[in-house]
Order: structure tokens, then sequence, then C-alpha cells
């Protein structure tokens, strides 16, 4: 269990022996991916760099990127670096294709997870003894299980209810009387709403900090977030591939960014349509290189997401600016990944419709919604209004499944649809920037 010490040691270090560090540790995690992934290797290869020919932070920028299709093409378990019977645990996030991206653990992986989400915790004003009320999904999503290991880690007392039940959420608040909640800023706002409605005040409950990811979130959100609850709204981030939540914490003493790992996690900014290295301070997309992961080792990895490298404050880390976009066309929706291609590979599969369809992503209230219009064939447009329903009913159904989004179906006539002579407008996404 971590004692109730101020911060790590590294958290105060100095540039020289993070830097110092960091180059260790990426010797080691280059030649362990080199020498136990067949499919980094052959990349390594065909771009005639060796684990060797790294010498300093800079060199890192010869080796090739990794993306989630790298994961999927090696579907399910082909970049892991350990025999399966030393991985420990699976969690996957949702593809493009049906196939879910998958990811494994050692119990040293395990070990570091937790520990790195106390370490966050902490940062989020967390202290051993607190009661931790986690409202991320459990299951393969790393979510819920992540925020759970770590606060144990702490030393905090962890309250595991999941999503969903929001009512029973709001009864267990008040009864149970936590000090933290960790949540998706939206459904957050979900959970005031409720308390609105049972005609008590959130800012009367016991919560004072809140810690939230999962999904990009506005300073507005934030302040509306800390004025209705009364509390500290604090932002984490994380992603599956390159371990889980708890790859950056935001500190309460500032607030100004999540604090990058940089002990475990080493981050670059590119362009995003070149590939070069941008300097700290310029706006690209942001790749990451694990430094210490025995499972699946990640070097450079393409996450997507647009931000800045921002200098140390409260900790000797580098931090990173709020998310501004993502460089390809993934939506996220109540903090689930999703692609278009999802949706439509699941109409696709629909005998009776067509592949003209839209999605009008929208934010009602506080939560994000999604409507899936989309045509019927016109071999069946005589289709009743109750075939219609049922067909509406059956799609829902399956995205809700395969994608884990639940959405509204409205099936259109022949031709309702928008046609487009270059490429399809296949998303319409009305939710305030």
């Amino acid at each position: 269990m971590k004692s109730d010490r101020a911060l790590d040691a590294i958290e105060t270090a100095s540039r020289d022996e993070i830097v110092a560090l960091q180059t260790e540790r990426l010797r080691w995690s280059l030649r362990h991916a080199y020498d136990n992934v067949a499919h980094l290797r052959a990349k390594f290869d065909a771009a005639g760099v060796k684990p060797e020919d790294f010498r300093e932070l800079r060199d890192l920028a010869k080796f090739p990127f990794t993306t989630k299709q790298d994961l999927r093409d090696t579907y399910p378990f082909g970049m892991f670096a350990v025999p399966e019977n030393k991985v420990v645990r699976v969690h996957a996030s949702s593809g493009t294709t049906g196939k879910p991206t998958v990811v494994g653990y050692t119990q040293k992986d395990i070990d570091t997870w937790a520990g790195l989400m106390a370490r966050s915790i902490y940062a989020a004003g967390g202290r051993p003894g607190d009661k931790v009320h986690v409202s991320y999904g459990y299951g393969l999503f790393t979510g819920g299980l992540g925020a759970h290991y770590g606060a144990e880690r702490l030393g905090c007392t962890v309250i595991p209810f999941g999503g969903g039940q929001t009512e029973r959420q709001v009864q267990l608040i008040q009864d149970f009387k936590p000090k933290i909640i960790m949540v998706t800023p939206s459904y957050m706002l979900a959970i005031a709403d409720e308390f609105d409605r049972q005609g008590i005040n959130p800012a009367d409950s016991a919560l004072k900090i809140g810690i939230h990811g999962a999904e990009p979130w506005t300073q507005e959100m934030r302040a509306e977030i800390e004025r209705r609850f009364g509390i500290d709204a604090i932002d984490i981030y994380g992603l599956s591939e390159v371990m889980g939540p708890g790859v950056a914490q935001e500190c309460i003493e500032s607030k100004d960014g999540p604090v990058i790992w940089e002990d475990h996690f080493y981050p670059e900014i590119i362009d995003p349509n070149t590939g070069a290295v941008l300097p700290d301070g310029e706006l690209g997309e942001l790749v990451f290189t694990s430094l210490s992961k025995e499972a699946l080792p990640i070097v450079r990895y393409r996450t997507r997401d647009l931000t800045r490298l921002l200098p140390p404050t409260s900790r000797s880390f580098r931090r990173i600016a709020k998310i501004t976009g993502r460089s390809d066309d993934m939506l996220i929706i109540r903090g689930v990944n999703v692609f278009p291609s999802q949706i439509e590979e699941l109409i696709l599969k629909q005998p009776k419709l067509s592949p003209h369809y839209q999605l009008e992503v929208s934010r009602e209230g506080h939560l994000d919604a999604m409507d899936v219009n989309v045509e019927i064939k016109p071999e069946f447009a005589t289709a009743t209004s109750a075939e219609r329903a049922f067909i509406a009913q059956d799609l829902q159904h399956h995205i809700k499944s395969y994608v884990g989004i639940s959405t509204r179906v409205e099936i259109k006539a022949v031709g309702a649809i928008e046609r487009s002579l270059g490429k399809a407008r296949r998303v319409v996404d009305t939710r305030p920037k």
C-alpha cells in the first residue's frame, strides 16, 4: 500500500534525472519489443532501424509509428511480448471491423498501473482512507478496474458501482458519503440532474473531488460541474493501448492540464500529416512510447489526439493541454469510441437496409445522443410501419451489443438521405465545441 507521503521522488526530480531514466528505459523497451513481437520487429527492419540505433531521446524519431491498425492486424494476441500464460488480464476496446482492440498485462504491468492510478488519485487530492465512488464502466473497458485498483493501492475505500442506474447512484452517494467520484464528465452532470429531480442540492453531498476522463470536456463543463457540486473537477487522461486511465493526471494544486507520468510513458507531438516531431508548445498529434510495459510494449503509438506539450508546473513532468480534437473521424459518445464505419458495417448486415445513411450526433442535456438515419432498400419500400419498427429495433440492438452505445434508429424512405458527388457526409455533429 502506498504511504501518505507528499509525492513519489521522481515527481520532483530534475529534468536531467528524468531524461536519464527515460533513456535507460527506452533502450530496454525497444529491445524488448524487437526481440519478442514479430510484427514490430518486421516494422523496425522495414524502416532500417535496430534497437541499438537508439542512443539518446531524439533518436526515437527514427523508429516507425504504431497505430490501432497494427493491433487489428495482429488480433487477438499478436502484439503480446510475453507468453500467454504470463498475461494475467486482458482488456479490449472496440475497433472499426467489429473486432476489439486487445491489450494485455503481466502482473508487473498491473502493479505499475495500480501504482500510477494511485499516484493520479493522490495528485487529484485523494488520500488514504477516502471513499471513492467509481462510476466508470467495469469489464473489458479499462476505466472501472483501472480506477478501482488505483484507489485500493492508495488505501482508499472503493465503491465499485459502474455506469447506469443513475437514481441508485444518487442514493448510494447520499448513503455512503464518498469524498471522490470517478466518472465521465457528461455523466457527472446527468447525476447532478438526478439530484435535482429528487429535490436534493448536489452541493450538499459529501463529494469534494471529481476525477473525470474518457471523453473530451471543456473548461465550461468543468465550471458547471464545480458550480453544481461545489467540488474540484480534475482531468485524467489515458487510453487502453498505452495502459488505460492514468497515463496523465491533472493536479489539484494547479488544474492546468494533465501531467504525463513521464517515467513510464515518453510523449511526442508530431505533425499529423507528415509525422515530423514538433517542438514543445506546438499543436499536433500526441504520440506515446511505453517505457516499462512487459505484455504489450507500445512504440510511438499514434493516439490521434490533438494537443500541445506544456512545461512542468506542479510536478517535474510535462503536461498536455486540453485535447482539442482528433486527427481522424472517431467520435466519442458518452466515453465510448465510435467510428462511423462500425455503424456502417452493422447497417450492411441488415438485408433490408441500403448503404445510404447519416449519423446525427447531438447533446441532450449533458449527455451525447446519436440518431441513425438509414434508407430502406427500394425492394422493401412498401414495408409497413410495424415492419420498419422491427428493423430499427434490430439495428439498435446490434449497435448496442457490438459498439456499446444506445441510439435511435429511423428507417427513411428511398432517396431521403442526401447524396454527395464527392465524399459522403456521414456525420452531422451539432454538439457544442
